[in-house]
């Protein structure tokens, strides 16, 4: 099969999604295809696990407002039901149902949403890492931890705000009252100091909070026909997703299933910083298989 994108996109109110196809439609050999997706990472984290599940078809998107995607619904915010609608739109559109998913971190949360409002548009989920802070026994200190990552990015900028958002995803266990108070100086990080007076990041600006802040409906969750899989990283042992993670699957009765390195262990050089993601492609052929 081929690895080569065909590049296309789809008109839904309020936005126009740019998504990208590898291999064909409808699928030749019985398999689903199977939809990548991330939040706020755009399709381009997923080159490389994507080269590396050649006999699939691939669907990969940008959420809308993200990467290629454009939206005119005057919007600022990432939500997740908002994407489950847009998701269920393109895969009715491709006439590729039920599909495959496969979602990180926000990506996860979308996901989670997905098949709570259209169960019928997947077949197995596996939900990788989803930041989820509602679930966790200090929720409120979750929270409150990262409406100071937020503040010091809207009072200090970019540098500032991504020292305080690797302090908070780095931390293990849970978390102290008044974490991030005092804020940690963003050279230790070898980020910069200067504020370049931007304040669109869609991972500080608040944009996603509303991922963050997303409440699983539970008793869809547990009736729902999609095999439903939770999976962290084996790196990612007592860092907020894994601990959120590791929560649903309680408040769900199921197992997690452990994935190969951390939060972005399928990545490849996309962002400088891989992880493993051949040993990631291989254990998720496995979950898919129901192994």
């Amino acid at each position: 099969m081929t690895e080569t994108a065909t590049h296309l996109t789809l008109d839904v109110p309020g936005a126009t999604i740019a998504y990208d196809v590898r291999g064909p439609l409808p699928t030749t050999d019985g398999e689903p295809p199977l939809v990548l997706i991330g939040q706020p990472m755009d399709a381009s984290g997923f080159g490389t696990l994507a080269s590396l599940l050649p006999d699939r078809t691939v669907v990969t998107y940008d959420p809308r407002g993200i990467g290629r995607s454009t939206r005119h619904d005057g919007s600022t915010t990432n939500d997740p039901r908002q994407q489950a609608e847009d998701l269920h739109a393109l895969v009715t559109a491709l006439g590729a149902g039920p599909v495959d998913l496969f979602g990180s971190s926000g990506g996860a949360v979308t996901a989670l949403a997905w098949v709570t409002a259209y169960p019928q548009d997947v077949r197995t989920l596996v939900a990788h890492e989803p930041p989820l802070l509602g679930v966790l026994p200090d929720a409120d200190r979750a929270a409150a931890a990262t409406a100071r990552v937020d503040a010091a990015y809207q009072e200090h900028g970019w540098g500032a705000g991504m020292a305080a958002f690797i302090a908070l995803t780095s931390w293990q266990g849970e978390f102290p009252e008044g974490f991030l108070a005092e804020l940690p100086d963003p050279a230790q990080f070898g980020l910069p100091t200067e504020d370049d007076g931007m304040r669109t990041d869609p991972l500080l600006s608040g944009a996603s909070k509303p991922v963050t802040a997303y409440e699983p409906d539970l008793d869809a969750l547990r009736s729902s026909p999609t095999r439903i899989v939770l999976a962290a990283g084996e790196e990612s042992e007592g860092i907020l997703t894994w601990r959120s993670t590791h929560a649903l699957a309680e408040r769900l009765g199921t197992q997690v299933a452990i994935f190969p390195s951390g939060h972005g262990g399928f990545l490849g050089p996309e962002f400088g910083m891989p992880g493993k993601p051949e040993a990631f492609a291989e254990r998720l052929r496995e979950v898919l298989a129901g192994a």
